[in-house]
């Protein structure tokens, strides 16, 4: 579980296994909640316990950092 990215309280990681199954996407923690939120485009998938303020906080980091995630998607199954 590579994590590609800490903001604030958030780590921003993906499962390597994913990669062969799933679209691009990034799972975002803080404490034991975890989010999913697909890349291309950019699109809650699962809130994971998250609020509806700090979803949006999320969705905002993630498009902020939209193309270095998906270069850490594409690079780790190089």
């Amino acid at each position: 579980m590579p994590t590609v990215l800490r903001a604030g309280p958030y780590r921003f990681f993906f499962w390597s296994q994913d990669r062969l199954k799933e679209p691009a996407h990034i799972h975002v923690q803080r404490d034991k909640l975890v989010a999913k939120v697909w890349l291309d485009p950019v699109r809650l998938e699962r809130a994971g316990g998250f609020n509806s303020a700090e979803l949006r906080r999320i969705i905002e980091l993630v498009e902020r950092n939209e193309s270095a995630l998906m270069e850490s998607w594409d690079a780790f199954g190089r």
